[in-house]
């Protein structure tokens, strides 16, 4: 994977990227505790064809490496703007899935020129009480216990009707995966659900001009569909759309995630 120097607050991070395909850009920023790859492998295969994709790990994740320390929101769209840059694009299409839907309208606010359009699911554009309590018990099992922090995120980021078609071996099989992959990268997901807690986009998202489509999942229990009726309500021309299932999403349903995301990229050409 490419890396590019990134001038970040504290120094410099060595942000490592996923470039693949021909056509248009589109560059695609993942969620909470995932990778370029992890977050975007269906919607990269799926796409590829039409369009080049990059997707940036962002600091605490994957291959990047970074000064360490708290998240700073800028310093993430800095990472958004450089990979792009560095991958040959000057303007690109932009969608992000949680963090990476938080991480995608500010880097479509700030630099506003750039962005072709924006698709954003399961974003939000500042922490609730609920959500600051939600992301600092993420961040405390990130670095006590990752096996009850796989146990929590399954139960609640994953849609009802999907886990009500699991069996008990099921459950036990993918909640060991996520605690082999949090086992791997506790601090960096700590950090990043530090910032979920902190980030603020209400100043940003009147700014954003970009054709934006926000998605939000109907039974989304990890940002409820209120805040993404928020973000929609704040950004100007906004359109959002309705899907069933959970805030995984990207896991749970990438063909559902993909069309809408193609849906959104033909209609604005």
């Amino acid at each position: 994977m490419p890396i590019v120097d990134v001038p970040v607050t504290a120094g410099v991070s060595k942000a490592s990227y996923t470039v693949v395909g021909q056509g248009p850009g589109l560059v695609l920023v993942h969620g909470t505790g995932a990778t370029a790859q992890s977050g975007w492998a269906p919607v990269i295969g799926a796409l590829s064809d039409s369009y080049t994709i990059v997707a940036p790990d962002l600091p605490g994740s994957g291959g990047t490496r970074d000064p360490g320390g708290p998240l700073v929101l800028e310093d993430l769209v800095a990472h958004v703007v450089a990979t792009a840059r560095d991958a040959g694009l000057d303007s690109f299409h932009l969608a992000g899935h949680s963090l990476g839907a938080v991480v995608a309208t500010a880097t479509a606010a700030l630099h506003p020129a750039r962005v072709d359009s924006l698709t954003a699911h399961g974003g939000w554009s500042r922490a609730d009480a609920r959500m600051v309590f939600q992301f600092r018990l993420w961040q405390r099992l990130a670095l006590t216990d990752p096996a009850a922090l796989a146990r929590l995120l399954l139960l609640t980021a994953m849609g009802k009707n999907t886990l009500r078609g699991w069996d008990e071996a099921a459950f036990e099989q993918t909640a060991a995966g996520f605690a082999e992959q949090l086992g791997s990268s506790r601090d960096g997901f700590a950090r990043q659900a530090q910032a979920d807690a902190a980030f603020d986009l209400t100043e940003l998202l009147p700014r954003v001009t970009a054709p934006t489509l926000i998605i939000s999942s109907a039974d989304d229990r990890v940002v409820p569909p209120h805040h993404q009726h928020e973000m929609a309500d704040r950004i100007p021309r906004a359109r959002l759309v309705r899907v069933p299932g959970g805030h995984a999403l990207p896991a749970e349903n990438p063909a559902l995630l993909t069309a809408r995301l193609g849906e959104h990229l033909a209609d604005v050409g």
